[in-house]
């Protein structure tokens, strides 16, 4: 099967599950990068922060549209993580290709246990919110979009809910803006280490992930629950338990 061909199915298979879930789906982008298109872990997590940006651009225009994007909250947020994701990104071309992988399959177990456990209660819209905890937050999601190249809208989404008290719908349209700032934020600190990419598989793989996530939201509607989820989940799961392998042996 030729590199063309198969980023074009990466892409669609994570653009569904973008879609489908409204983050997430963009930690597939690095193993199939990896593994399918032989990147190495450091043009892996390059590769990823561009097709999450472009990605989440465009998702976030139809969330922006539809109202469900909280701009001022958002901005705050996203601002907390601009330096750790401009820190992180730099400092990761120049760590050792194994210990990324580790660290990606580490991150990708937790966002899979994190989507298979019950959701929990949310607190009343008025409660205040903790200043601190919200920075925290924010510069905590900068650091790992920056370090592992994902858009980490698995940890945006629970943060900007559980912290910052946003409706779901919210949360998911307002991740979208944090996800595409500190993809920014990072790419701009890797613009300066002539690391070489391959357009020739970024470019399709990006637009099939985009063309993906407009179907991927169209099948959330038909599925059961979280159904669309637990699948993504545990094929999550595996994939990172096959990374922990593969860098450790």
């Amino acid at each position: 099967m030729t590199a063309l061909v198969l980023a074009l199915v990466a892409g669609a298979v994570v653009g569904l599950a973008l879609g489908g879930l409204g983050g997430g789906g963009s930690v597939l982008a690095v193993p199939a990068l990896i593994y399918l298109l032989h990147f190495t872990p450091a043009e892996a997590t390059t590769a990823s922060l561009v097709i999450v940006t472009l990605t989440s651009v465009t998702a976030l225009t139809g969330h922006a549209r539809d109202g469900n994007v909280t701009w001022r909250t958002g901005l705050l947020f996203a601002a907390a993580g601009i330096v750790p994701a401009m820190v992180a990104g730099a400092a990761a071309g120049h760590l050792p290709q194994a210990l990324l992988t580790v660290a990606f399959s580490v991150i990708a177990a937790l966002a899979a246990v994190r989507m298979l456990r019950p959701a929990t209660a949310v607190a009343a819209s008025g409660a205040q919110v903790n200043a601190g905890k919200a920075g925290a937050a924010g510069a905590g999601l900068g650091a790992v979009t920056g370090f592992l190249g994902v858009g980490g809208g698995f940890l945006a989404v629970p943060a900007l809910v559980g912290v910052l008290r946003l409706p779901m719908r919210a949360a998911v349209g307002t991740s979208l803006l944090v996800i595409t700032i500190n993809s920014l934020a990072a790419l701009g600190a890797r613009a300066g280490t002539g690391m070489h990419l391959d357009w020739a598989v970024i470019a399709p793989f990006t637009a099939a992930a985009v063309l993906g996530a407009w179907d991927g939201k169209r099948l959330s509607a038909k599925l059961k629950g979280g159904t669309l989820q637990r699948v993504f989940a545990y094929v999550l799961l595996a994939v990172a338990v096959f990374m922990l392998i593969d860098a450790v042996l």
